[in-house]
């Protein structure tokens, strides 16, 4: 699949073929958006009004907190032309309800289409997905109907249970894996144990949903070093959520997730709401362009990254946006300390010898942060395990949580939310 035009075009050309959108978008929620004609009246905005990203600028944001206490009033169209209910996680409070249309669900294809396509696919691909396509979860249909878009074939196993997966590797020689990076580790693992030799199966590529794989200056992480020190496959990472519908997906260069201009408009925002200067970390907050169902102006997302804006080697002149930091809520301040709980993750998964972890915040005797870190050991390794998380906590972070050690059922009975994601953070402040 070719790369979108307009993804091709100058800086400048992609701005005033955004503006033209967002200006589309603002029309259509002030005749069809129960919430937005509210928000436009009690502001006393005139969207007509709205003609440059100067008067943009002006408009005020939306919330998750919209969201969740006033859900079905983001519906812009008749219940009845509704065809798929998705839903948040509900990993950061009550799960939202999204509801698509035929055209949304065309959209979403196209999204994952040249998402994938980005990600150096084509039609001679075949993708197996190790992640569930039931429980109203958006991504898992998305990745369908994006793969069939491409034209490429696709073998849907689902999450979990390394032994089915490299069944179906060797059987049906996948040449791409869709899927979670720490699970990809646990592939490897049994690959290892059971001496199936990596880099002679079919497997070219890896498209990491879920989990980041790049450190803040666009380097693989620890998770993704492991990985990419046992297989030689392509690794690329994503960036998505089911409240914007769109999804951001590494080219080759790995330098961040491109965003689709025609499909999404990207801000990141410091927290009084202004622009962050170039290469600073800020808010992303997104106005979702060409949605029919439930299209968002403004949405503060609560996730901190950085975005990239100088010209891609793939040729694309689209910003790109770096992994996700931290989410604004989580921000941790433990002992004078600014922290999230990433950073936390990538100091455990670089330490041998750690079945699981769960990271535990919560407000001390004092009134301020502490965290807690749980952590399941192999047999015998826990001497090992502490003296190599005290040095790296007090050489990376400097300072040093709670460590406490626990058996495996205790750490899945804290993972345990009731959704379709097992909690790596737990934020009990």
């Amino acid at each position: 699949m070719s790369i979108p035009e307009i993804e091709l075009r100058s800086p400048d050309e992609i701005s005033r073929f955004q503006l033209e959108k967002v200006k589309e978008s603002l029309r259509y929620l002030s005749l069809r958006s129960p919430f937005y004609k509210r928000l436009f009246a009690t502001h006393k905005i005139e969207v007509s009004g709205i003609t440059s990203w100067q008067d943009f600028a002006k408009l005020p944001f939306t919330t998750k907190d919209d969201l969740q206490q006033h859900n079905f009033d983001f519906l812009c169209v008749d219940k009845s032309k509704v065809v798929e209910y998705t839903s948040t996680s509900g990993t950061m409070g009550k799960a939202v309800t999204v509801a698509l249309t035929e055209k949304d669900l065309q959209r979403l294809a196209y999204n994952e289409s040249i998402s994938f396509s980005c990600a150096d696919g084509s039609s001679d691909d075949l993708y197996q997905l190790m992640l569930t396509l039931d429980r109203q979860f958006m991504a898992g249909i998305a990745y369908y109907e994006g793969i069939r878009r491409l034209g490429a074939g696709l073998i849907r196993v689902g999450p979990g249970l390394p032994a089915l997966q490299w069944e179906t590797i060797e059987r049906l020689q996948p040449t791409a894996l869709v899927a979670v990076p720490s699970f990809i580790v646990k592939l490897i693992e049994y690959a290892q144990a059971k001496g199936i030799d990596l880099n002679t199966s079919s497997v070219r590529k890896a498209i990491c949903i879920g989990e980041s794989l790049r450190t803040d200056s666009l380097e693989l992480n620890t998770i993704g070093e492991k990985i990419k020190q046992a297989w030689n496959i392509g690794l690329y990472s994503t960036y998505a959520s089911t409240e914007m519908q769109t999804a951001f997906t590494e080219c080759g260069a790995g330098r961040g997730g491109h965003v689709h201009p025609e499909l999404i408009h990207v801000e990141l925002l410091d927290d009084a709401g202004n622009p962050v200067k170039d290469g600073e970390a800020g808010e992303v907050t997104i106005t979702t362009l060409g949605i029919e169902g439930m299209p968002l102006l403004r949405y503060r997302t609560g996730d901190i990254c950085r975005l990239y804006t100088e010209a891609c080697s793939c040729g694309r002149n689209t910003p790109r946006l770096g992994p996700v930091i931290g989410r604004k809520q989580q921000m941790i301040k433990l002992k004078g300390t600014t922290l999230y709980p990433p950073a936390i993750f990538d100091i455990v998964q670089q330490v041998d010898h750690i079945h699981d972890y769960v990271v535990e915040a919560f407000t001390g005797k004092l009134g301020t942060d502490e965290v807690k870190l749980y952590i399941s050991v192999i047999d015998g390794q826990q001497q090992n395990v502490e003296r190599s998380l005290l040095s790296a906590f007090q050489s990376r972070l400097r300072v040093v949580p709670e460590i406490a050690f626990t058996s495996q059922k205790d750490i899945e009975a804290l993972q345990q939310t009731g959704g379709r994601k097992l909690k790596k953070f737990v934020d009990r402040r």
